[in-house]
């Protein structure tokens, strides 16, 4: 990433995560500056984000998560989030109506391929690479600006 598009970049992750109610400035520093993301931290930003539960620690949004199958079956909370499970996480949280291929498998492949469409996640993106916080912000942004504009 060039140096001045970092200053933009910030900016727009600032703008659009704005209305992410109890995001806490430190909260959202902390995520751009990491280059990989564990479930934990993708679960509990994503849910507070969807305002799909308030949750007493990371751990707790995860087993919500993973309990009502917004999770890959294999995640594991200290593990790496890929794209295509953040996805999934995405898709449900958010309760977004997808595709046929999704309605009917509920996968992260097509949850994947949902958000490509919609243009939340870039097309050039591989499904299995893990998620960043600057990432995971950009794609949070974009769902609220959607759901905003609706």
């Amino acid at each position: 990433m060039k140096i001045r598009t970092l200053p933009i970049l910030l900016f727009l992750v600032l703008a659009l995560s704005a209305p992410l109610f109890g995001q806490t400035a430190a909260k959202v520093e902390a995520l751009l500056n990491k280059t990989e993301l564990t479930w934990l931290e993708v679960t509990d930003f994503v849910l507070e984000a969807a305002e799909a539960g308030i949750f007493s620690n990371d751990q707790a949004a995860f087993n919500f998560a993973a309990g009502n199958n917004w999770l890959p079956k294999k995640a594991e909370s200290m593990g790496t989030a890929q794209l295509q499970g953040v996805a999934l996480l995405l898709m449900r949280s958010f309760n977004l109506k997808g595709g046929i291929f999704y309605s009917m498998t509920k996968s992260p492949h097509h949850a994947y391929r949902e958000l490509v469409f919609k243009k939340v996640i870039r097309s050039a993106a591989d499904p299995l690479t893990s998620v960043s916080g600057q990432d995971l912000l950009l794609m949070v942004g974009r769902l609220l600006a959607m759901r905003d504009a609706y």
